[in-house]
C-alpha cells in the first residue's frame, strides 16, 4: 500500500507532467534496463561508479537506467518528428557513497525540447517552462554556459592533442585542473615520464617495446607506440601562455548576475576572440528569457556551473535549489546537449534542450518547510 508521502510525490510528478502536456510535449517511456555500452561509449568507465550494472544472457551487459535523456534522445534520432517536444515521469537509479543519505532510487519528471529553428528561443522556452512549474516553491535558479568554457579551451595557443585532453576532462574539474597545471608548466613531470621520454629520445617506442620483454597487457605495440609518440609531443610544446591561463581562470570563477557575467565575458573576449561566438548565443538567450517574462537582470550565472553532471551538456545549463536547504541537492536542472545528439545520430543532428525535476525533493523541502 502506497504511504502519505508516496502518495504526495506521486501528485506532485502528475502535476508536473500536466505543465509539460500542456506545453505541448508527447508523453514517452523508456525501457528500464539500458544497454550499458552505449553509455560506457559516451562517458567511458567513469559510468559504472554512478550506475547499477547488471549482466543478461541474451541482451548482455545492462544499466538500470541511471536518466531518461539518453534514451529519449536515441528514440527521436531513430524515428522522432521535427521539432518535437517529449515529457516522462518514470524512476531512475544512481548508486550513492556508503554512508551517504541520498536516494538511490527516484522520480525525475522531464521535459524535452529538439528543435533547430531557434537555439537561443529553445533554451529560453525550457528554462521559463521550468521557472513557471516551480513558481511559489522558493527556489534559487543557477545558469552556465559550457559552451564558453569549451570555446576558451578552444582557443588556447597550445597544440590540439592538449586541447582535446581539457575538453574531454571538463566535467571532471579535479583532472581538468591537474592538467591545466602541467600543460602550463607549473607541475612537475612524474619521473616514470620523465625516463620513458628520456629513453624515446634515443631508441624508437617500437624498439622499446621489443627491448622490454614478452609483450603483456591490451594495448598493442603499434597503440603504446602512438601514446609514447603523444607523450614526447606533449613535452616538446611550450607551456600554455600565462596570460591565456589568467583569462581561464577568470571564466572558470565567473560568478555574477547573468548581465553583469556577459559585460565582463566580452572583455575578455578582446583577448580571446574564440569565445565571442558563445558569448552571441549567451545575449541572444538573454533577449529571449526577458521575452518570456524572466528577471534577467536577477539571473545567477557561474562559469564553472555544470562540471559535475553527466557529461553529455555543451551549452547553456541551469539548475534550481532551495534556499537554505544545502543538504538538498538541485530541485531541478537541464542544459543544451546537442552533441550527444549528433553521437547518438550517427552523424545525423539536432539541436535539443531539456531538463528534469525530482519530485521527492519538492515534497521533502515543502514538508520541513511546514513543520
Amino acid at each position: 500500500m502506497m504511504n502519505t508521502r508516496q502518495t504526495r510525490i506521486k501528485a506532485e510528478a502528475a502535476r508536473l507532467s500536466a505543465i509539460f502536456i500542456d506545453a505541448g510535449a508527447i508523453p514517452v517511456e523508456t525501457a528500464c534496463l539500458q544497454p550499458a555500452e552505449t553509455l560506457l561509449d559516451l562517458y567511458g568507465e567513469d559510468i559504472r561508479a554512478r550506475a547499477y550494472v547488471t549482466h543478461d544472457p541474451q541482451g548482455g551487459e545492462m544499466m538500470l537506467r541511471p536518466d531518461f535523456t539518453v534514451p529519449v534522445v536515441q528514440m527521436h534520432m531513430n524515428e522522432g518528428a521535427e521539432p518535437a517536444r517529449y515529457t516522462y515521469n518514470g524512476p531512475v537509479w544512481r548508486k550513492q557513497q556508503a554512508g551517504s543519505a541520498r536516494a538511490r532510487e527516484y522520480l525525475q519528471v522531464g521535459f524535452e525540447l529538439f528543435d533547430r529553428s531557434n537555439p537561443a528561443a529553445s533554451d529560453a522556452e525550457v528554462f521559463a517552462l521550468f521557472a513557471d512549474a516551480l513558481k511559489g516553491k522558493n527556489l534559487r535558479a543557477a545558469t552556465g554556459d559550457l559552451g564558453i568554457l569549451m570555446a576558451a579551451v578552444s582557443g588556447l595557443s597550445t597544440i590540439e592533442p592538449r586541447k582535446s585532453a581539457l575538453k574531454r576532462h571538463i566535467w571532471r574539474p579535479k583532472r581538468f585542473r591537474q592538467l591545466l597545471e602541467r600543460f602550463g608548466g607549473g607541475a612537475p613531470v612524474l619521473a616514470s615520464r620523465a625516463a620513458l621520454l628520456e629513453a624515446a629520445t634515443h631508441t624508437s617506442p617500437a624498439d622499446l617495446c621489443r627491448e622490454a620483454g614478452n609483450h603483456v597487457g591490451l594495448r598493442s605495440i603499434e597503440e603504446i607506440s602512438a601514446r609514447v609518440e603523444k607523450l614526447q609531443a606533449d613535452a616538446a610544446a611550450s607551456p600554455i601562455d600565462p596570460a591565456e591561463m589568467r583569462l581561464l581562470e577568470s571564466i572558470l570563477n565567473m560568478r555574477e548576475k547573468a548581465p553583469v557575467a556577459l559585460e565582463n565575458l566580452r572583455r575578455i573576449e578582446a583577448d580571446m576572440p574564440s569565445i565571442g561566438p558563445a558569448l552571441d548565443r549567451m545575449e541572444a538567450r538573454l533577449d529571449a528569457l526577458a521575452t518570456l517574462g524572466i528577471d534577467v537582470q536577477a539571473l545567477d550565472f557561474e562559469g564553472s556551473y555544470g562540471r559535475t553532471t553527466l557529461e553529455y551538456y555543451d551549452g547553456f545549463v541551469f539548475g534550481f535549489y532551495a534556499e537554505g536547504r544545502a543538504d538538498l541537492p538541485a530541485i531541478a536542472s537541464g542544459g543544451r546537449y546537442d552533441a550527444l545528439c549528433e553521437v547518438l545520430g550517427q552523424g545525423r543532428t539536432i539541436p535539443a534542450v531539456g531538463g528534469v525535476i525530482r519530485p521527492e525533493l519538492i515534497e521533502a523541502m515543502e514538508v520541513r518547510d511546514g513543520d
